[in-house]
């Protein structure tokens, strides 16, 4: 089985930054039991966080009018190659090459309409993702800087339930009103 490039890059990445945190807490002195370290579920922080939520309803809001166009537009292909599919043998020779010229020209719109509907909708999504993020971060840092956590990690491989502190994150998410950036 071929890896792809892209998940083995990941892989690599994920197994260095294990190393290193295994290397930094073996380096730490034996008197260093106070450590404190917490793990944050950022997959789980951008599905559950409220500004995430909001920002989910935001993006819905914005996009619905253009997304009723594109339904619209495949319910007028879809009657058009009933029509067709029904009476195409009915039609004149010259009604039947308009329709499939209609057809094929709504087809061509359709697929560009949808290609930049997609395109704005994930550029969209991105922006407002960093945004959540942004306000992720300061709520990792003010809960590491108020609990007093040394080492709080975004990404895991694996962790034990009890350093978890994303319901923390959601909580301050929730509840503190941090300035968007």
């Amino acid at each position: 089985m071929v890896i792809p490039k892209i998940k083995a890059h990941r892989i690599r990445n994920q197994l260095m930054r294990l190393v290193s945190i295994s290397l930094l807490v073996a380096s730490l002195p034996a008197g260093a039991q106070d450590f404190r370290v917490g793990i944050v579920d950022t997959e789980r922080v951008l599905r559950e966080s409220a500004p995430a939520l909001k920002a989910e309803k935001r993006i819905e809001q914005e996009f619905k009018t253009r997304d009723a166009e594109i339904k619209a537009l495949a319910k007028q292909i879809k009657e058009i190659q009933t029509l067709l599919e029904k009476e195409g043998v009915t039609l004149s020779e010259s009604e039947r090459r308009n329709k499939e010229r209609e057809l094929a020209n709504l087809n061509m719109n359709m697929q560009r309409t949808q290609r930049e509907f997609n395109e704005d909708l994930n550029l969209r999504k991105h922006e407002e993702l960093s945004i959540v993020l942004e306000i992720a971060n300061k709520a990792i840092k003010a809960i590491a800087e108020s609990e007093k956590f040394d080492l709080i990690l975004q990404e895991k491989v694996y962790h034990n339930p009890k350093i978890d502190i994303t319901g923390k994150v959601l909580e301050y998410m929730a509840t503190e009103k941090p300035a968007t950036p």
